[in-house]
């Protein structure tokens, strides 16, 4: 069974809270969060280069935070997996999501496997 592993440092951002209501010109727009804009340069700093898998694939993260008080939110963290584990979420058909607190080295763990192998 191919398996890709990987560790990105630093505090995960949530996806339910990393867009925010702007008006420019008089309009209305929705753009990134600093700390969603932030967490996005880091894992694409720390990814590494990987061939993608094809295929139904199970994610596993354990994802641990510097504090108790975020929501457990991997959606960010998929949705950024695209191109580098897999090349499309609609190929993610399990995942399991794991909560933990470490206040000195927050982080997300990531195990993609293809399954069927």
């Amino acid at each position: 069974m191919q398996t890709l592993s990987l560790t990105i440092y630093g505090e995960p951002a949530s996806k339910a809270n990393s867009r925010r209501a702007v008006r420019i010109g008089g309009k209305s727009m929705f753009i990134k969060s600093k700390k969603a804009l932030s967490y996005v340069d880091m894992f694409k700093q720390q990814a590494p280069e990987m061939i993608p898998l094809e295929g139904d694939v199970s994610v596993s993260m354990r994802i641990y935070y510097a504090s108790r008080r975020p929501d457990l939110d991997e959606s960010l963290i998929l949705d950024l997996l695209q191109g580098v584990t897999y090349i499309n979420d609609r190929q993610v058909k399990e995942k399991h999501i794991y909560w933990g607190l470490d206040k000195e080295n927050p982080r997300a763990e990531i195990e993609v496997k293809k399954m069927g192998d």
